[in-house]
């Protein structure tokens, strides 16, 4: 049937199979997720009328969007391959044409590009990389490796109070500098030893600093299947290193590397 002019797609992602597949009803609200296929690529979508998901309620957009992962999730272990679009990306359907159609059309015009984009992304997963630091310890070992340090906290000792209060300022600043160094130092060696066992590498924002750590890195990682275990194990090398923790989450459909 012809398509109203309200009438969309909800689109989850495009998978890397050409067969008419229904996923069932696990799509937000409980609709009716299946693909449209075009050629050997398809869109996972479900029926919806061509406006966004919107509510005040932050409980109820939390459900839809854990919804529209989970069937993102779905799709990528039933076909191999996705490239998930983010939650509430909507394909609208002209007036007068057919739904099915409409889709397949859009497929058909991107094929090329979408068809590229899945064989990056083939065989590989998204895992989350945080490396974090304790400063209490970190700052110890600066001050022990540190001779300008060394020698101001010897001097502060020998100081009268107002002088030693001047001196106390200088030694906080200068290890600040230290530190600051210290965590571009270990930002670039980490950064250096997990980019060799990835294929693809975002660099994301640091999180706020928690109770006793803070986060000096943090990377989207696109990770093969033949790769994932020794980046692993590079990682539980860097714990090793005094006074820093890794988190290493994941696998995930490859949400940072689709564009």
């Amino acid at each position: 049937m012809p398509g109203s002019a309200t009438e969309g797609r909800y689109l989850y992602c495009v998978a890397d199979t050409g067969d008419r597949i229904s996923l069932g009803a696990i799509g937000i609200d409980g609709n009716e997720v299946y693909t449209v296929s075009y050629r050997d690529i398809s869109a996972v979508v479900h029926d919806c009328p061509a406006e966004p998901y919107k509510s005040d309620d932050g409980a109820k957009l939390r459900h839809w969007a854990m919804a529209h992962q989970a069937t993102v999730d779905n799709a990528w272990n039933r076909c191999g391959a996705v490239l998930p679009f983010s939650f509430n990306t909507i394909v609208r359907i002209e007036a007068g044409r057919d739904a099915r159609q409409s889709v397949s059309r859009w497929i058909e015009d991107n094929h090329e590009r979408l068809r590229q984009k899945i064989e990056r992304v083939k065989g590989r997963a998204e895992y989350g990389v945080q490396v974090l630091w304790e400063p209490k310890l970190v700052a110890e070992d600066i001050a022990k490796t540190t001779p300008e340090l060394s020698r101001l906290e010897e001097e502060i000792r020998s100081k009268p109070r107002g002088m030693a209060y001047m001196y106390r300022q200088r030694l906080e600043g200068l290890l600040r500098k230290e530190m600051e160094a210290g965590a571009d130092r270990f930002f670039k060696q980490c950064y250096s030893r997990i980019r060799v066992f990835a294929d693809d590498v975002h660099v994301e924002k640091v999180k706020m600093a928690e109770a006793e750590v803070q986060m000096i890195l943090n990377l989207s990682c696109l990770v093969s299947k033949d790769s994932y275990k020794d980046l692993g194990e590079e990682l539980d090398k860097i714990c090793q290193i005094r006074g820093l923790s890794v988190r290493f989450t994941g696998p995930w459909p490859p949400y940072s590397f689709v564009g």
